[in-house]
């Protein structure tokens, strides 16, 4: 009791607090906050106060993470995750860009930290069980901290210098065209944190406004990523979902219009070779040597022990790491920021197009691609955030930083970035492609995710006269592969053709001749083409790098391997029939070696799943169990519309209906509470799991227990 329930805090009542006046906060049957204030200051101190209620301990685990402060309490196994975390400078970052927000931004994060601030002053004998565990109290929270973690949301959705290196390791050990065939710009990374979100114009709806629909894709975390709340203040009516440890509402509704959000992907990082000597730090640039700027930081270990972290910072941005005997400067247009501000609740007030698009030029990344709709019946998409504008080098490999050559040439412009309004279909969709025209302006690079999904949701939405808000569930919960698909014909097709003697393969071939492209738990179909694919996938990067092609992994894959499949290039392989097959025989026995011998009784369920572990109470030995999901058996993979792996998946699933002012849908993965005893720890999981949509009130919500901050 003392540990685990005394913690979960009191949800109604009176509570004295230092707002202007009293506030509100009412929660619903789902455990979600329905703030009500008389001043948008007053609605985001609530909302601090709430939030750090459900989700303190997952804050501060979020701003450890993003400023490289965890080992302070989790030891030596998060030494090189804070390391990595200094060498990105996210700290001094966040505290600069907390001095040169606009003071009215600042303001309104500012009231948010107070309200999270005075639920740690007032709460301090019983704070989240998970403190007592580690042993240690959290300090006050700030506004660098709320930048912070918006920092590590950029670094997420952002990292791709690892993959700068792998192809330019490929590149070294192999054939260039064929690796640049494995890295195509127009597709992309199956890895990749994605997302799905469309807009149906109301020619295409039940109520005959527009409806929108959103499914962030990230890693799957227990507690979500995503604090759902309804903040109601003058000037200001608007529910979702909220970032954990970020004031308003990033993805969601308010009266007169709805939006969501999905990954860019355009490439926002760039590795530079430096001839720098780390000794004295002078580094080489245009035939002459410049000073760079040495920091030094000391990161704590639990335990007692610390560990020194030395850094250089040259005119590109930190030297991130060494490799080979080079020294690599990365450049990130998360540290290059002019005039950082906070446009969310700008996004929150809009009321139209015009107000939404002013909001989005604001917006400083991560570059995303925002899908719009109103209740006047329009409907919209655009791309926002800092592109950098790349002219003699495209920035997928290393560049030579010495040279001078290869500098970024400034932003390309807002009114220039991809922009739709009230499009001839009354569609809008987005799911990580490619979004730029061929004869785009600029040049182009990032990982844009293949047009799987986007197609799939597109015959979706066709394929219905007029839809309901509801209805959107099952096209945000379809598993049809046509990757999957393709590649079982393909196999089947080497089968006929060259592998009838192999009478191991028949059970199988059988299977996949039927096989709907359906890529569900509970059948064998799915396993098979998913372990075939791995094998191809193999083959084809070790045909282009000898050497390195096993360290391809998953990075790049389906629409790559399509490509070459349909070709067919006689330089990669003599006989492509043989190579399907080699790769068919393999997945067979592999397969053999998990499931057992009868391909029949194989359950791709078995082989996608998923299991949630609390980072803490679920590492304890027969009490953890209780407080972890899993493991489950999932359905779909990284090129159905429910994007599912093993370690990422739908974050929340949210859907709105401008003809309905009562309500919307909204959903996360466990619960509102990051409580281990809280009703709403895991409520939300069975109906996740099943793909059920989960109704919120907007017009009148019902609290089921109401909070009073009074002035104190």
């Amino acid at each position: 009791y003392w540990f685990l329930f005394r913690p979960v805090p009191e949800t109604s009542g009176r509570v004295a607090a230092p707002v202007a006046k009293e506030v509100v906060a009412a929660r619903d049957r789902h455990g979600i906050p329905h703030i009500t204030a008389q001043s948008v200051e007053d609605a985001l101190f609530a909302q601090g106060y709430v939030m750090a209620q459900d989700r303190l301990w997952q804050m501060d685990m979020l701003r450890r993470l993003a400023t490289g402060t965890l080992a302070e309490v989790a030891g030596e196994q998060a030494l090189e995750a804070d390391l990595e975390a200094r060498r990105l400078r996210i700290g001094p970052l966040s505290a600069e860009y907390a001095k040169r927000m606009p003071a009215a931004d600042k303001a309104l994060i500012a009231a948010f930290a107070r309200g999270v601030n005075y639920f740690i002053d007032s709460t301090r004998g019983r704070l989240p069980v998970e403190f007592r565990v580690l042993g240690y109290d959290p300090k006050p929270w700030s506004v660098a901290d709320t930048i912070a973690v918006c920092l590590q949301m950029y670094r997420t959705l952002t990292a791709t210098w690892r993959t700068e290196l792998l192809k330019a390791s490929m590149i070294e050990a192999g054939d260039a065209d064929m690796v640049e065939a494995l890295f195509p710009v127009l597709e992309g990374s199956e890895f990749t944190p994605g997302s799905n979100a469309w807009a149906v114009g109301g020619q295409r709806t039940v109520s005959g406004r527009p409806i929108v629909a959103n499914d962030p894709h990230l890693e799957f975390s227990l507690p979500s990523v995503w604090h759902l709340a309804h903040l109601k203040a003058p000037g200001v009516d608007v529910a979702g979902a909220a970032l954990v440890g970020v004031p308003g509402i990033l993805i969601g509704r308010n009266v007169r219009i709805a939006w969501g959000i999905t990954n860019l992907g355009f490439d926002v990082q760039d590795l530079y070779a430096e001839q720098i000597d780390t000794r004295t730090g002078r580094v080489e640039y245009r035939g002459r040597l410049e000073m760079a700027r040495g920091e030094r930081e000391v990161v704590l270990v639990r335990g007692g022990r610390t560990v020194d972290a030395a850094l250089w910072v040259t005119r590109h941005g930190p030297v991130f790491l060494q490799e080979g005997g080079t020294a690599y400067s990365l450049r990130w247009a998360a540290a290059e920021i002019e005039g950082f501000g906070f446009p969310i609740l700008d996004l929150n007030r809009a009321s139209n197009w015009e107000q939404f698009r002013a909001a989005c030029a604001r917006f400083p990344g991560p570059a995303q691609n925002f899908v719009y709709a109103d209740r006047d019946g329009n409907i919209g998409y655009q791309v926002a955030g800092r592109l950098p504008l790349r002219r003699k080098h495209k920035g997928d490999v290393p560049a030579d930083g010495a040279s001078g050559e290869h500098e970024w040439e400034g932003w390309i412009p807002f009114e220039e970035l991809p922009s739709a309004y009230n499009p001839p279909a009354g569609l809008v969709i987005t799911a990580n492609q490619n979004p730029f025209p061929a004869r785009y302006k600029y040049p182009v690079g990032g990982n844009f995710a293949p047009r799987y999904r986007a197609d799939q949701i597109g015959h979706l939405l066709k394929a219905k006269e007029k839809w309901r808000a509801e209805e959107m569930a099952a096209v945000q919960t379809d598993v049809y592969s046509a990757f999957g698909k393709y590649l079982a014909g393909e196999l089947v097709a080497a089968y006929d053709r060259r592998g009838r003697g192999n009478v191991s393969l028949a059970p199988a071939a059988d299977l996949l001749r039927n096989w709907d492209g359906q890529m569900a738990r509970g059948r064998p179909e799915p396993l098979i083409v998913a372990l075939a694919f791995q094998h191809l996938r193999k083959a084809a990067a070790e045909r282009a790098s000898p050497a390195r092609g096993a360290r391809y992994e998953a990075q790049m894959g389906p629409a790559a391997i399509e490509r070459l499949l349909r070709e067919r290039p006689p330089s990669w392989f003599e006989d492509w029939d043989l190579t399907l097959l080699r790769a068919f025989v393999d997945a067979v026995e592999e397969g053999k070696r998990m499931q057992g011998r009868d391909p029949k009784r194989w359950d791709y369920g078995a082989y996608n799943q998923l299991h949630l572990r609390h980072p803490v109470m679920g590492r304890i030995r027969w009490l953890g169990q209780y407080f972890n999901i899993g493991p489950y058996p999932m359905s779909g993979s990284s090129t159905t519309v429910k994007q599912t792996t093993r370690r990422l998946g739908p974050s929340m699933r949210f859907i709105a209906d401008l003809g309905d002012d009562e309500g919307f849908y909204l959903q996360i993965i466990a619960g509102e509470s990051g409580h281990l005893l809280s009703g709403h720890y895991k409520d939300q999981w069975k109906d996740y799991y099943d793909g059920r949509p989960r109704r919120v009130s907007f017009s009148k919500p019902e609290g089921v227990s109401v909070l009073r901050l009074q002035p104190n």
